[in-house]
């Protein structure tokens, strides 16, 4: 909530994060880890939105902004997930106000907010309630709140510039800030304070750090016996796959009506491998591929393309006005104005490859396409004969042109020959490029204080709008690229003498505009009712009403038919809107001196139709001074998200197991799990999408919550704690489990109702055999039950060693205990210390560790050196949502406790890294800083399996991938 003065100093009261009363005592019965701008600085981190990130309760599917360059849904956007619970069980406030969603939802089911909207020159401190809220905030405070509070006044002119950069000369960041205040409340009745920003990160290449993260070939990444490798996955690589994403465009020769091959795919043109190296199949490579041509071009897309971190660009405008309305009143209004800009290159422009499941034709197939095929997917070809005013038709067969109206297809090598030409690869020379802008704009008012003795007061509204501008481009536009193949007017043997019409025709720019609100009026009274031997019993009562919305509208749509769209582009988009209507209430009872209880309950109004009534209370216990006991028991629910309930449907790509294919390899192909190396590219190297499907019948999930911890002060200047907490939900809004249909698809039993399995494509090489899956689809469903339990541990100490020297010290951890999920059969699948819960992860795991460590010492008031130790737990490569035992390699492969090739075996290794940091006060008014980040210059471990980076994880290696870095500060106050 919002805070009325900084500190408790001088007997004032604040408001603390999850009560709505106000109080001087600091110490409630919720856990309370508060993040303050004095220790960003002792740390070097330059927003408010890494520290978050590095939180010890931070775990899991959290969304960090280097996600954006590797296909996140919510491009642009950084988001935490306290417990492991996802970013749609974390409430983040703003003042004690709620924030407006980012427009894109996380998977494009879970709305969130954006941490980059934060002011951080404005943010006085940020407090993480680590319980339940929902008795005070309502919905979505099922994992802990975030609380960003910004500065009640500043005095004076402040600006400091920041820059920095990696030991190897890139990543180059650099923050300019200038704060100025006028005016003292206490003094003058009012203050005044505006702050402007601007900050800029460069993008940052997998070229560009060492390998295994700069290629795609991973023969050198090996298992601790050196016996078993990773294989090459360049493009056309022996061992990588041919020819689904030709490096280079090839062609195949059908007959006439495109239904049967008439020999192998070749190159077209005469470029062959302009970015890659030519090899030359071995003669049993070449009969095992009979479609392959005799020489095939490996190229190292992650070695061109690959992005680790985007480019980001920042900036924005904050203002607040203070005044004192009377002697016991007090007023204020704010605004936030900030723009983010977040670019990254990606892959060259495919022209035949899967376009994501669509919304009014989920499956589209058309005759003569020689097989089932993926949604969307459809084998391209080029025609024998084009004319001007030809047809678009992916068959390529019947463009309305023929020998008498047109003229034999000049990019077709068998014209001649009257066969059709089916056409695979990318446009070397297109490469894409995705763009996110997004404005947030933040208005807020409010007054609070007395109007008695006895009877405070607070009133606040917020109104907060967010648009996104979300631009893509280089990406080929189906039915245009049908258009210009009917009618000959794209060059396909030299891509690069096309126009830039010619280019821009066949993958015309996507731009597309989405936009979230949130307004919000909220008051309250607080009262002390009568006195109890502890102390007074107050009471507070309060209300509020909220409008929310989202209008995301899919960026990639088919409302006019199948080939109305793009090759691989998802068409996720959601809108909906909804006003809410609460009553809350809490009461605070000091039984006696050394107990206090809190009891607070809210009651939600949705106009969707749900409500819910959520209660907490509280107990602490100080039987002495330096011991304070404490616990909470709560129950709480989230909301169907606007992506769960209204969303279009979304496909996710997700790598496949070979755990549920075992039978699949042994009838089909004469391989197992046993001898998985040996087996075809086709089911050795692929993922299939998990198409999810909204539901407006969703309820809210429900969930139960207790903590109970200690906090201990044995000495003036040092305090210990431990804190347990356990939350269970119940009816989880979730995809159900792909097992159970992965396992009756390739046990050729029927598929299990509420799901839908497509086959793929067949492959090349054993036309006869079952397909791989390429899409199982399945609707949202209230199912599940999800449990996590665990311990934060907190030490704090303030020593002085010498009259001029103090040391302090600050350390955080937490450990999770147990994550698990259960499903309507009763069947559990367990996540923690493993690479699940895979689907909400992105393969980035969940550690059961995570924690930092920061110690400083100060010399006079001149001098300080901080060290900060960062440590983010391994984890297992199993994960029961991909048909792992828990915590069971064996099951991954044959090779026991080996997912293949991992340098560790079956699990990723811990990672640690330290930052020191020197600042020098000058003077009074000037004061420099020096920064060493990752000072051991240690890159994150090898990850093999997240598709959320490569080959290492994002979430546990944060900034740590980019090495050694060093940073700069000067700030000067006038």
């Amino acid at each position: 909530m919002q805070t009325d003065d900084p500190s408790c100093a001088g007997g004032k009261v604040i408001v603390v994060t999850g009560s709505i009363l106000r109080r001087a005592d600091t110490e409630t019965p919720s856990p309370v880890t508060v993040l303050s701008s004095e220790s960003l600085d002792k740390r070097g981190l330059f927003t408010v939105q890494d520290g978050l990130q590095s939180l010890a309760a931070n775990n899991g599917p959290a969304l960090t902004n280097s996600f954006s360059a590797n296909g996140a849904f919510a491009a642009g956007a950084s988001a935490i997930s306290l417990r492991g619970l996802s970013t749609n069980s974390t409430l983040v406030l703003f003042d004690g106000q709620r924030a407006a969603y980012y427009p894109l939802a996380d998977d494009g089911t879970r709305n969130f907010v954006d941490l980059n909207t934060i002011p951080d020159d404005i943010v006085e401190r940020v407090e993480i309630l680590r319980d339940g809220a929902s008795s005070a905030y309502g919905a979505d405070a099922i994992a802990g709140v975030v609380n960003i509070i910004t500065k009640r006044q500043v005095k004076g002119l402040t600006a400091s510039l920041n820059a920095g950069i990696s030991e190897r000369g890139d990543a180059s960041q650099y923050r300019i800030s200038v704060t100025g205040g006028v005016g003292d409340i206490e003094e003058n009745g009012y203050n005044a304070y505006l702050s402007g920003f601007y900050y800029k990160s460069n993008k940052l290449m997998n070229k560009d750090r060492g390998y295994p993260f700069n290629s795609d070939d991973e023969r050198g990444v090996c298992s601790p016996d050196g016996q078993t490798c990773g294989p090459d996955l360049r493009v056309n690589a022996p061992d990588g796959v041919f020819p689904g994403t030709a490096a280079n465009l090839i062609v195949r020769p059908y007959d006439a009506t495109n239904t049967t091959a008439q020999g192998r795919f070749q190159d077209l043109g005469t470029n062959g491998c302009a970015l890659g190296t030519p090899y030359t199949l071995t003669d049993d490579q070449f009969a095992a591929n009979p479609a392959s041509p005799r020489t095939v071009c490996t190229l190292d897309y992650t070695n061109l393309y690959g992005t680790i971190s985007p480019e980001i660009e920042r900036w924005g405008v904050s203002g607040k006005f203070t005044a004192a309305v009377t002697d016991s009143i007090e007023g204020y209004a704010e605004f936030n104005f900030l723009q983010s800009t977040v670019n990254y290159t990606s892959l060259p422009a495919t022209i035949r490859g899967n376009a994501p499941t669509g919304i009014l034709f989920p499956q589209f197939s058309t005759s003569g396409t020689g097989g089932a095929l993926a949604p969307g997917s459809f084998a391209l070809s080029l025609p024998i004969y084009v004319c001007a005013n030809g047809l678009p038709d992916p068959r390529g067969v019947a463009t309305g042109c023929n020998a008498t109206n047109g003229t034999l297809n000049p990019n077709n090598p068998f014209a001649a020959n009257g066969q059709t030409a089916r056409i695979a690869g990318r446009i070397l020379d297109r490469v894409t490029y995705n763009e996110t802008r997004s404005r947030a704009y933040r208005g807020a008012v409010g007054f609070s204080g007395d109007i008695t003795d006895n009877i405070g007061f607070n009133l606040s509204a917020t109104a907060m709008h967010i648009d996104l501008r979300r631009l893509q481009r280089g990406y080929v536009q189906i039915n245009n690229l049908l258009t210009a193949i009917a009618r000959g007017s794209y060059n396909f043997v030299n891509p690069s003498l096309n126009t830039q019409a010619q280019q821009d025709f066949i993958s015309p720019d996507l731009v597309n505009n989405a936009s979230s609100d949130q307004v919000a009026f909220d008051g309250n009274l607080q009262s002390s009712v009568f006195d109890l031997p502890g102390g007074p019993l107050t009471v507070a009562i309060g209300g509020s009403i909220r409008y929310e919305a989202v209008d995301a509208p899919s960026g990639n749509p088919d409302y006019n038919g199948p080939t109305q769209r793009y090759f691989t582009l998802n068409a996720f988009g959601t809108k909906g809107s909804r006003w809410v209507y609460s009553a809350y209430g809490e009461v605070e009872a000091p039984i006696i001196e050394q107990v206090t209880v809190n009891a607070s309950g809210r009651y939600d109004s949705y106009s969707s139709g749900q409500s819910n009534f959520s209660p907490k209370i509280g107990v602490k216990f100080q039987p002495v001074r330096s011991l304070l006991i404490r616990g909470t028991y709560s129950k709480g629910f989230r909301i169907p998200s606007f992506g769960e309930a209204n969303a279009l449907p979304t496909t996710g790509y997700v790598t496949a197991s070979p755990v549920p294919f075992t039978n699949f390899f042994l009838n089909q192909y004469g391989c197992t799990t046993a001898t998985f190396t040996s087996c075809p590219a086709y089911v050795r190297n692929f993922s299939y999408g998990q198409t999810t499907l909204a539901s407006p019948n969703l309820q809210p999930e429900k969930s139960r919550s207790f903590t109970g911890g200690v906090f201990f002060e044995p000495i003036r200047g040092l305090s210990l704690s431990v804190d347990y907490y356990n939350i269970k939900k119940t009816g989880v809004i979730t995809q159900p489990s792909n097992t159970p249909a992965l396992l009756a698809y390739y046990a050729g039993q029927p598929i299990p109702t509420g799901y839908t399995v497509v086959p793929d494509a067949p492959d090349l090489a054993n036309p006869n055999a079952l397909p791989r899956i390429a899409f199982v689809q399945s609707q949202l469903v209230n199912a599940n039950t999800q449990r996590v339990s665990g311990l934060d541990f907190g030490i704090d100490s303030d020593v002085g060693i010498t009259d001029s020297i103090r040391w302090s010290s600050h350390l955080e951890a937490s450990y999770i205990i147990k994550l698990e999920t259960e499903f309507p059969d009763g069947t559990v699948e367990r996540y923690d210390g493993t690479a699940g819960n895979y689907n909400l992860t992105a393969g980035s795991g969940t550690s059961k560790w995570k924690g930092y460590w920061l110690n400083s010492l100060t010399f006079g008031d001149k001098v300080e050196l901080s060290l900060t130790t960062n440590y983010f737990g391994g984890y297992d490569y199993s994960a029961q949502d991909q048909g792992t035992g828990y915590k069971d390699c064996s099951l991954i492969t044959g090779v026991a406790g080996d997912p293949g090739y991992s340098p560790s075996g079956c699990s990723v290794d811990e990672y640690w890294t330290f930052d020191l940091q020197g600042k020098v006060r000058v003077n009074d008014r000037f004061t420099l800083t020096a920064t060493v980040m990752n000072m051991f210059d240690n890159l994150p471990p090898v990850e093999v399996t997240t598709y959320g980076a490569h080959l290492y994880n994002p979430v546990q290696g944060g900034n740590g991938i980019y090495g050694r870095y060093f940073r700069m500060g000067a700030k000067v106050n006038f």
